[in-house]
């Protein structure tokens, strides 16, 4: 009891203090927020000192920025969460009416990303419901492509193609629930590809339990074992689910905007972006209340699922050694992605990115230009490589850190978990903004927000695994040997965890990516004339139709560090922990401690 007390004061401080700094924003900015309200108001109208300090006593901004935060504070037990200072209409029922629109398009959004998990591992649980796993080769292919799209391209080309072109679907507006087929899409199927990749990832070990070996040996239809096998492995994943919950709708910014919906992610960014202190509170703060209801769902469907066998220490663990990986497969398809890759970048390399030439605009692809060119005549080619340059090297550094961060956090869950719920809360964008007030904009501000919530996926999986982890018999086993708790973290439940949490990480390496691309898509990000990937897209995006190349040569190379992060995950064995302890166990062996038995946890 006293701990849960602890954790519900430490998710309701996490929550102030993330409220009370989005109110302080203007002011550390060292903006004047009757200057933004007015430009928002009416850009033509001059800020003349009168009109300012009109606009200072309206808000009350004479009063200073405590006064305005107590007061907001205030009024939320009585339902009021204040005017906005743009429209001057109240804040609750707008922000409420925008929250049901993202909830609505977040459930049409996680049916189709849940249906794309399943057609994702549906191949491993009919092999396995025939006991064929052995020889099952690592796919990831199709859906490291799927996952590596950026969503606002997706919208891009569904609203295009799908809606103008062929007119199968509306592309436009927020009037029926037809219009929440395309976004749905759009944000449904890269997340469903990466929920695929995780949960593919943990059903071999399922199926090899001591359970589906017996209910196999009895007759037990297939379906039935493959049923329960899913059910084995979905509390694992559930913290993940629900962080996709809440990103789905507050992160949803771009795809908003492509399809001009009025939720409550595109509501959030107008009002950072217009400094409507009053909208951003309120919208932030329904955010963290999501995440904590999504949390407890989470914890009391897992609990439902494997409550017993977690409580008294009796489950299976999932993390056994990987076979040895086939040359043909999961050592030379790694290698030609890299090359690929590197062949792209190394082509591009002694092109010029910036060379205007204004009488080639958006040429397609020959042999003097294999990319094209944009709309100011520049080679496309060039452009993608030299971005690739700093779009890599910035992935692959915020993965590093976010792996790093997300295991360490991971192994605290008290302190962990509420800080992944409030992360999660703050859209890439809204970090963005608040990184922009804190530290000036420049060059390092997206890669600040989108390493600030790059942690919290990789956290969330590392305790929820290693929650079952703990429960396994082995490490209960140990346990009552005498093994410390060091020796259990060090040589049980980090060498079973990190593959999987390890693999993760690099299937988020292309998010990563799409996070900086986004940010770049929304202005947030490089500034031309940079070569950054996300700005190649945003500003080729207008010329879509006239010159698909223009975009489908920085989709490509996004798809293909997908598919090189994804192979090259699958192309690892098991660990040498893993392969030890099952050795052990094999030949019936009692592990050694190395003198590290008295003081059992």
């Amino acid at each position: 009891m006293r701990s849960r007390m602890g954790a519900l004061l430490w998710r309701a401080g996490l929550a102030v203090l993330l409220v009370c700094g989005i109110g302080l924003l203007p002011w550390l900015s060292h903006t004047d927020p009757a200057l933004t309200v007015l430009r928002t108001r009416s850009a033509d109208r001059d800020p003349t000192p009168e009109v300012l300090a009109d606009i200072r006593a309206q808000l009350g901004l004479d009063d200073g920025p405590l006064h305005l935060l107590g007061r907001w504070l205030t009024g939320l037990p009585r339902g009021d969460a204040g005017h906005s200072w743009i429209s001057g209409s109240e804040v609750a029922p707008d922000v409420l009416g925008a929250l049901g629109v993202s909830l609505l398009l977040m459930t049409v959004a996680l049916v189709v990303a849940l249906a794309t998990a399943a057609a994702v591992c549906a191949r491993t649980l009919r092999l396995g419901a025939r006991r064929r796993l052995a020889g099952r080769r690592a796919g990831g292919s199709g859906s490291a492509v799927l996952a590596a799209l950026p969503e606002f391209l997706i919208a891009s080309v569904l609203a295009t193609v799908v809606g103008v072109q062929w007119g199968w679907l509306p592309a436009l507006g927020w009037y029926g629930p037809q219009w929440t087929v395309l976004p749905a899409l759009a944000l449904g199927l890269p997340a469903g590809a990466v929920l695929g990749r995780l949960l593919d990832d943990q059903l071999p070990g399922a199926f090899a339990e001591p359970w589906a070996l017996a209910a196999a040996a009895r007759g037990l239809p297939g379906r039935v074992v493959a049923r329960q096998a899913l059910r084995r492995c979905v509390p694992g994943l559930l913290p993940n689910l629900g962080l996709f919950v809440v990103g789905l709708t507050g992160g949803a910014v771009a795809v908003e905007q492509i399809f001009d919906i009025p939720g409550l992610g595109r509501t959030t960014l107008q009002a950072a972006i217009a400094q409507d202190l009053p909208v951003l509170q309120a919208g932030t703060l329904l955010l963290v209340v999501l995440g904590a209801v999504t949390t407890a769902v989470v914890r009391l469907t897992a609990r439902r699922l494997i409550g017993p066998a977690l409580r008294d220490g009796a489950l299976q663990s999932l993390h056994r050694p990987t076979p040895p990986p086939a040359p043909t497969v999961r050592r030379i398809l790694p290698l030609a992605y890299g090359l690929l890759l590197s062949g792209v970048i190394a082509l591009g390399l002694p092109r010029d990115p910036l060379a205007l030439d204004t009488a080639a605009r958006l040429r397609a692809p020959s042999p003097t230009h294999p990319f094209g060119t944009d709309a100011l005549g520049r080679d496309v080619l060039a452009r993608v490589a030299h971005g690739a340059l700093d779009t890599l090297l910035l992935a692959l550094a915020i993965s590093a850190l976010a792996w790093l961060a997300g295991v360490l956090l991971g192994c605290l869950p008290a302190l962990s978990g509420p800080l992944v719920d409030t992360v999660n809360a703050v859209p890439s964008v809204l970090a963005a903004l608040l990184v922009t007030a804190l530290w000036g904009s420049g060059s390092g501000t997206p890669v600040l927000a989108v390493a600030v919530v790059a942690w919290a996926p990789l956290a969330a999986h590392t305790s929820a695994l290693l929650r079952q982890e703990r429960a396994t018999l082995h490490v209960t086993a140990t346990r009552a040997l005498g093994a410390r708790r060091w020796y259990l973290l060090r040589s049980e439940l980090l060498p079973a965890v990190l593959p999987s949490v390890t693999r993760h990480a690099l299937l988020r390496l292309p998010g990563i990516a799409l996070a900086l691309a986004s940010l770049g898509f929304l202005g947030l990000g490089a500034q031309p004339p940079s070569p950054e990937w996300g700005l190649l897209l945003a500003e080729n995006q207008p010329y879509a139709e006239r010159a698909p190349w223009a975009v489908l040569a920085p989709a490509a190379v996004l798809a293909l560090l997908g598919v090189l992060a994804v192979t090259a995950a699958g192309s690892g064995g098991g660990t040498r922990g893993t392969r030890r302890r099952t050795a052990v166990a094999a030949r019936g062996e009692v592990p050694s401690f190395n003198g590290e038995l008295a003081g059992a946890s």
